[in-house]
């Protein structure tokens, strides 16, 4: 409200489907001619009404040097792991989890004691410096 940025919430378990949920976004999205599809903690596979609309056009960020480790708790799945190094995967979404084509990456490296939460401050130090460069010159160069 502060920034004259419109905000809708939709909640997936008040839909009978996925598709149906997707719908109600797609509808919004059209109504506002948004010609790109930003996640960032999203935490949900986009299904086929938002792929088949936005082939190419959604991307997300993950936690990790995909393709390792995908999906939930990538800062704990590497130091479960003894990684020596994570980092930040830029990718294009597509139907699987954490599959799609990555964009960009930057690594973090792993220091002997580091715990969940200090990994997780240098992951996030990358990712608020790479996801916006890389927002801003997907949506510049089509």
């Amino acid at each position: 409200a502060n920034h004259n940025v419109d905000v809708f919430t939709f909640t997936a378990k008040d839909y009978p489907s996925k598709a149906e949920y997707e719908q109600d976004i797609l509808r919004k999205l059209k109504d506002y001619e948004i010609e790109w599809i930003i996640l960032a903690g999203y935490m949900r596979l986009i299904g086929d009404t938002l792929l088949q609309e936005f082939p190419g056009k959604i991307i997300n960020i993950h936690p990790s040097l995909l393709p390792n480790f995908p999906g939930k708790d990538a800062v704990g799945q590497a130091l479960a792991a003894g990684a020596k190094e994570t980092g930040v995967t830029v990718h294009y979404v597509v139907e699987g989890m954490d599959t799609g084509p990555i964009i960009a990456q930057e690594a973090v490296g792993i220091i002997e004691g580091e715990t969940n939460e200090s990994l997780q401050a240098k992951i996030q130090s990358i990712e608020h410096g790479l996801y916006p460069k890389v927002v801003q010159s997907l949506v510049l160069s089509n």
